[in-house]
């Protein structure tokens, strides 16, 4: 590595909190679906900042998009209107049939709210008491002490003494734990389609939809976190919509401004006025800059685009279809987990595939692949042919 990469990489561990284990790469500029460090290597994209860059590094349109509107007017507070927020505000509604949007700044924002929300109306309707919320074994909602509350991981359960009361996590797709959580004391169901840190791990169909018809007849909220799911990762604009089912309440971030920060709230028409003057709030949720990107990505999350999901999906099965190492593929669309054989680890080969060039994540114990939306398959078969070549290398 250069001079100046391993230099940033030693101010970083001087001065930044020691709260990530950072991959032994220093990133200088990007293009599509290409990374460069400061030594000129080339590294194809599988991981797009968690599913944030939707087409990519530094893509034309959302540069454009976002510099002019940082010209224009960079920040000013919600006590004013602003045509970025009203244009997406409307683009949103329109698109999914929900009624109100609340715009935030990320996933954790977002679930606090949709959880707020959800609480208030059981409040507002039924007095105290009915304030549980069931959650899912493996899910992850966030890492504010609501949201860690809410996540269904032991392991996020620690330190942070006292978590919030209020919450149930029952194990996915089991219909019979899920009726037994539930009593006079429940207000919501929040899911995941895809447990994404959980282990990219798709929920069943049916389970989706008993929990849909189940929320109409007991009148529970019915959240969805479609925080990476979400903005047509899954081979839809969000993921519920392959199910036919209805939420309350979906919470979306990462992809919806292609890399900055933003999250929104989606109410449908029970939600839509629970919460009013003064009962929530946000300095920058809704930033003219970061709503201004996001009205340019969902222009473009199209049709062609998802078919093009699918499309790049199905090329990935095929691809890893007969490698030994490769014992599953989990996950929808580009929201991809990979299980390895026994005895490989999934740190160390994503650590081989960064020497050899290519990006990815983990997920628990499978390596996990979220390349922008529109990579083109000759620069998917690209990174395939990497993480192939890493496995069979690995020992």
């Amino acid at each position: 590595m250069s001079n100046e990469g391993n230099e940033i990489i030693e101010l970083d561990k001087e001065n930044i909190l020691n709260t990530y284990k950072r991959f032994p790469l220093a990133i200088k500029e990007g293009k599509g679906s290409k990374f460069y460090d400061y030594d000129g290597k080339e590294y194809i994209d599988f991981s797009t900042g968690i599913g944030a860059n939707t087409f990519g590094a530094c893509d034309d349109l959302w540069v454009e998009a976002v510099c002019n509107q940082a010209k224009t007017v960079q920040h000013t507070s919600n006590l004013y209107y602003t045509k970025p927020q009203v244009e997406l505000a409307s683009m949103l509604v329109k698109r999914t049939n929900m009624k109100k949007v609340f715009f935030a700044n990320s996933g954790a924002e977002a679930n606090e709210c949709a959880i707020k929300a959800a609480r208030k109306y059981s409040y507002d309707k039924y007095g105290e008491g009915r304030n549980e919320v069931i959650t899912l074994v493996n899910s992850f909602h966030g890492r504010t002490v609501l949201t860690l509350s809410a996540t269904g991981q032991d392991v996020f359960h620690q330190w942070f003494y006292p978590f919030v009361d209020g919450f149930k996590h029952v194990i996915a797709s089991d219909i019979d734990d899920l009726n037994k959580a539930i009593s006079d004391k429940t207000c919501a169901i929040m899911i995941e389609t895809v447990q994404g840190e959980g282990g990219v791990v798709a929920l069943d169909s049916e389970y989706i939809k008993y929990i849909d018809k189940i929320c109409k007849e007991k009148d529970l909220v019915f959240i969805v976190d479609e925080v990476q799911t979400g903005n047509g990762r899954c081979g839809y604009l969000y993921s519920y919509m392959e199910y036919g089912v209805r939420p309350n309440i979906v919470s979306t971030a990462k992809g919806l401004a292609g890399g900055l920060p933003f999250a929104a709230i989606l109410f449908d028409e029970k939600l839509a006025n629970t919460l009013s003057y003064g009962q929530h709030g946000t300095t920058f949720g809704g930033n003219p800059v970061c709503a201004s990107a996001a009205v340019s990505v969902l222009k473009r999350i199209d049709d062609k685009l998802l078919a093009h999901v699918h499309e790049a999906r199905a090329f990935i099965e095929k691809k890893l279809s007969g490698v030994e190492e490769v014992i599953s593929i989990t996950g929808k669309g580009l929201m991809v987990g990979v299980e390895l054989k026994e005895g490989l680890k999934a740190t160390e080969i994503a650590n081989s595939c960064i020497e050899n060039g290519l990006i990815v994540l983990t997920a628990k114990t499978k390596i996990r692949f979220l390349p922008p939306l529109n990579i083109s398959l000759e620069d998917l078969n690209k990174g395939l042919d990497i993480f192939i070549k890493v496995l069979k290398e690995a020992k």
